[in-house]
């Protein structure tokens, strides 16, 4: 039987990608220096032989630098990938063509790598039987009238999660594990606890076989997926049936499942590197459509990339062309899948100029937070890179979010014990208006965390001295030795009672910390849980139960979990916490009371120079006369201390919170709160104490 040949028009270099319209298709690709370009089409994502082969003329399908061609009657569902031939000069100009390689289109809205072999990718010449593929989408979709969510930065609570880890344990008992889909049956938890958006550790399509040789001896993978090859499209792993081609549906239909339970989707993005790693890493689409565009390259020496990621490559993000690839593809996700808003892995990176010098006024950060599109989405900041360039406090732009390290730095050492630490602390508490006032900057600025998937868990933070990635296959050589922990005498797991229980108040102290501070709140998903990973903090190649979430958690550890959705919704009833401006310790506006006024183990009496003080105490007015106010003991010292708690207008104090008591009375919601007659508090060693008070 004769196969049928589908009949070509020129095509249009707008939009690049696969556009299917008018009962047709057209394809467009960016190549400056491709001499000869081939669109190869497939009738499934695992055939080896293209059903046809077009060669496209430069005289017919090359405007400028795009190359395009219009399938006619071409269906939706169609298999395609790209060939290229041109120079292959890597020292002299870094070009890398392989007339014999087949390429995924960077502008891919879904990609199949079910037959994926990056070894076959690293080779030069012919790798049709293992190349990875892309299919022309059905872009139709009934979004219900769904649209982004515009939740306010200052009432934000983000959490962290991994689409793939947070449901692939068998005590998640969902329908479809470590999928989107998966995830979706979990809103109801999401809710129960009370965030108020998720943020998606990488979701678009990244290369799992991404991993040091030695590391996938051992059977591991690329977990994490910080390792993005195609930009556009949805990892295929996190599909319920990515051979179908319905990456883009699935993905939304998570997006808009979240938006009806008032959650907003923010994604982990990955733009300061790629899959395609060193001089030696594979061949899947940029390096073989125009290496010297899209990577930092040795001006001497073009073969030599120019590494400022740790990862082999850096993207080149401030060229022309790659600044208006990384815009358009994060408006895509905005304008075509309703995100809300994304987080830059190293994103200081995106600052370097084109010889890798640091920008003043990168042009792709400067697009990214003008652009009219993305003017409503969360733009977070990871502000440092990984060759020493750190830049919280002092990241390019204005409405940039940052993770702030130095928040998380502090608390950790505060809880475990530190001294000195007050001064600072009051600073972190308050939104590090040392970062961020004095450009004009706000609290929202600062994310604050103390945890997050790269490091230890919360319970590992006071359970183990070392990290212990053994299981890496590194001889523990991996990941970060400053983890500023502390196990309390015993390394990882045991059965001491009274250690059990001092490590349970340490979790709670920082929820407590985190949840009661200016800036917006961001917490690793598990840790309610008492999620651990027995000391290993770099589980990116542990696709296992060692960084699965584990469900029997929701009841072995019911205490924590009831603490932590009490202490968010604690947060969600004082705006006083939740201030989009900094505190000024000005008095409140019809009221004889500051807005903030702080202690030490007396009243009014800060121990701002006691190199040894552990207390710290303050009272935050409500932002109104019908907000209660609260007044917060936080005692890191290794004793107990009594403390005064302030008059307040006949507003009675009530216990809202102690983390040194067992649960239920460790915290208590107002309606069953009861007034404190005394004056005077004991407060416990290593915690934290909150009291609430109504109006008069």
């Amino acid at each position: 039987m004769q196969k049928k040949e589908y009949l070509l028009q020129p095509g249009n270099p707008y939009p690049s990608g696969a556009k299917a319209k008018n009962k047709g298709v057209n394809f467009s690709i960016f190549s400056r220096h491709a001499t000869q370009v081939e669109l190869l089409l497939f009738r499934t994502s695992d055939c080896i032989d293209p059903f046809q082969i077009i060669v496209l003329q430069k005289e017919v399908n090359r405007t400028f630098f795009s190359w395009h061609v219009y399938v006619t009657g071409l269906p939706v569902g169609t298999w395609y990938a790209w060939r290229m031939d041109g120079p292959n000069q890597i020292r002299e100009t870094g070009l890398h063509f392989d007339k014999a390689k087949q390429l995924v289109d960077p502008w891919a809205y879904a990609v199949s790598d079910k037959k994926w072999s990056r070894k076959a990718a690293c080779k030069p010449g012919d790798n049709s039987l293992t190349a990875m593929r892309c299919v022309v989408v059905n872009d139709r979709y009934d979004w219900e009238g769904d649209e982004p969510l515009r939740i306010r930065s200052e009432k934000a609570i983000v959490y962290e999660l991994h689409v793939g880890g947070f449901t692939k344990h068998p005590s998640s008992k969902v329908k479809h594990p470590g999928t989107f889909s998966g995830l979706i049956e979990k809103i109801p938890y999401l809710q129960q606890l009370g965030i108020t958006h998720v943020e998606l550790l990488p979701v678009m399509a990244f290369d799992e076989q991404d991993v040091p040789q030695y590391t996938a001896d051992l059977g591991l993978k690329n977990y994490w997926g910080y390792s993005t090859h195609s930009f556009f499209s949805p990892h295929p792993g996190y599909c319920v049936t990515p051979e179908q081609g319905t990456h883009v549906q699935e993905f939304r239909d998570l997006v808009k499942a979240m938006h009806q339970a008032n959650i907003g989707v923010i994604m982990d993005v990955v733009f300061n590197h790629t899959a395609e790693a060193g001089s030696d890493g594979p061949i899947i689409n940029f390096r073989g459509i125009g290496d010297d565009i899209f990577y930092h390259h040795d001006k001497h020496d073009k073969s030599i990339l120019h590494d400022y990621t740790g990862c082999g490559n850096t993207v080149n993000a401030n060229h022309p062309l790659v600044s208006n690839f990384i815009i358009s593809c994060l408006e895509y996700w905005v304008r075509e899948m309703h995100v809300d808003g994304f987080r830059f892995d190293l994103a200081s990176a995106l600052a370097r100029g084109e010889n890798g010098e640091v920008l003043q006024d990168p042009p792709v950060l400067w697009g990214i937070e003008l652009s009219e599109q993305l003017s409503k989405t969360k733009l977070i900041a990871e502000a440092w890179d990984a060759t020493g360039l750190y830049q919280v406090g002092s990241f390019p732009g204005y409405r940039w979010a940052e993770w702030n390290g130095r928040y998380r730095d502090v608390i950790r050492r505060f809880v475990r014990g530190d001294k000195g630490l007050v001064n600072e602390l009051a600073t972190r508490l308050c939104g590090s208006s040392d970062l961020y006032g004095y450009t004009g900057r706000l609290p929202i600025n600062s994310i604050n965390f103390v945890t997050c998937h790269d490091g230890f868990t919360l319970y590992d933070l006071f359970s183990y001295n070392e990290k212990h990635n053994e299981a890496n296959g590194e001889d523990s050589r991996d990941g970060c030795n400053n983890n500023l922990s502390f196990n309390y005498g015993v390394e990882g797991e045991t059965d001491y009672p009274n250690l059990l229980a001092f490590r349970r108040r340490q979790v709670r102290n920082v929820y407590a910390l985190l949840l009661l501070s200016q800036g917006v709140p961001m917490l690793l998903a598990g840790d309610e849980l008492l999620n651990s990973q027995q000391g290993n903090n770099n589980c990116y190649c542990q696709d296992n139960e060692l960084s699965w979430i584990d469900w029997n958690g929701v009841d072995k550890n019911a205490d924590m979990l009831r603490f932590v959705q009490l202490m968010i919704a604690l947060r969600k009833r004082h705006p006083a916490i939740m201030r989009r401006r900094f505190l000024t310790g000005k008095p409140v506006e019809g009221r004889s009371i500051a807005e903030i006024q702080w202690h030490g183990l007396e009243l009014n009496k800060a121990l701002w120079d006691d190199r040894d003080a552990k207390v710290l105490a303050f009272t935050l007015a409500g932002t109104d006369v019908d907000e209660p106010d609260l007044h917060v003991v936080m005692n890191m010292s290794d004793h107990q201390v009594i403390v005064e708690l302030p008059v307040i207008a006949d507003r009675p104090w009530c216990l809202a919170l102690d983390t040194s008591l067992q649960a239920p009375q460790d915290i208590v919601p107002p309606e069953q709160q009861k007034p404190v007659r005394e004056k005077l508090y004991p407060v416990s060693t290593r915690s934290v104490v909150v009291f609430e008070n109504g109006p008069v």
